[in-house]
């Protein structure tokens, strides 16, 4: 996946994500019908902007950085494919939070 991104850099405030695999299997092990499976909300940043410009012109970074999980919105967002791989670019005031320890 890294020769991907030397391929593809978001511009401005946008944020490319990977969206993280659907629960296949209960944690008593029933297996979950993929209809069933309900959409994914959670990804992860894989590569960001350099950031939007502000009222006054100044650059405004980018709120997420590289490797931290998102909340995405239920729609939305703009499908990548790269070498196989589905990956979404997203605007950084789209995505509704991040994921911390």
């Amino acid at each position: 996946a890294g020769k991907a991104f030397r391929k593809f850099l978001p511009l401005f405030d946008r944020v490319l994500v990977e969206r993280c695999a659907a629960e296949t299997v209960t944690k008593g092990g029933i297996m979950i019908p993929e209809k069933a499976q309900g959409k994914v909300l959670q990804a992860t940043v894989v590569a960001v902007g350099s950031g939007g410009r502000g009222k006054n012109g100044e650059i405004q970074p980018v709120s997420v950085k590289v490797g931290e999980k998102v909340l995405l919105p239920e729609y939305g967002g703009t499908k990548i494919v790269l070498e196989d791989k589905d990956y979404y670019l997203f605007r950084d005031g789209d995505i509704l939070g991040k994921y911390v320890d």
